[in-house]
């Protein structure tokens, strides 16, 4: 059923789908449990598949439930965690700033998810992470990563989830940015329901 009225209800809560995708290694589960149970553990097995955390939270009043999946970042996983890209509100790209390749290994990430999201869309949000500041042997510099984003046209955040630094603000800009796509398509399906008038159907056949 189509809610009555011109624009969503503030209250309603929106359920949203976030992924995080990146490199084996980048830190995709220690910013997850960070960011949900303010933790970090350095003992963390790599993950296989998806494993899923719940988040509730509210953005601009509006009750939010985010369900983040944490996916495997081996290879040889790939083309199973490109399976649970379908119905993703949001997007993470993580990166690890003491590693160079998993920087450059962006660029596959991303083209991989975009080209399996359905409805693709350029503008999916998105955000990328680089974390271990927190590490002196720095590899990627901050310039080199704000200039990819810059081009890619995706905020970028300098994270740590071992001194949880910038950590809730990368998720909530995500969740900000997938809760105005959702409103964006919801208006859009209740503007297209409105549209529809008796005068819009197709006539009968005496025949």
């Amino acid at each position: 059923l189509v809610p009555q009225g011109p624009s969503m209800d503030a209250n309603k809560k929106v359920d949203l789908k976030i992924i995080i995708i990146g490199a084996l290694g980048v830190g995709k589960t220690s910013l997850l449990h960070q960011y949900v149970h303010k933790t970090f553990y350095e003992d963390y097995r790599t993950t296989l598949g998806a494993s899923i955390l719940t988040k509730v939270l509210a953005v601009d009043n509006t009750p939010l439930k985010m369900q983040i999946w944490d996916t495997g970042g081996q290879e040889r996983f790939r083309s199973m965690v490109s399976t649970f890209y379908k119905g993703s509100d949001g997007c993470m790209l993580a990166f690890d700033v003491t590693d160079r390749e998993s920087f450059e290994a962006l660029d596959n990430w991303r083209d991989d998810f975009l080209e399996k999201v359905i409805p693709r869309e350029q503008d999916f949000p998105m955000v990328v992470l680089g974390n271990k500041i927190d590490i002196c042997d720095r590899q990627v510099p901050k310039e080199t990563a704000s200039a990819w984003c810059k081009e890619k046209d995706i905020p970028y955040f300098e994270v740590s989830a071992k001194n949880n630094i910038n950590v809730a603000e990368a998720f909530e800009t995500l969740a900000k940015q997938a809760l105005t796509t959702y409103k964006g398509i919801f208006e859009s399906y209740l503007t297209d329901s409105i549209k529809l008038t008796p005068n819009d159907k197709p006539k009968r056949s005496c025949c």
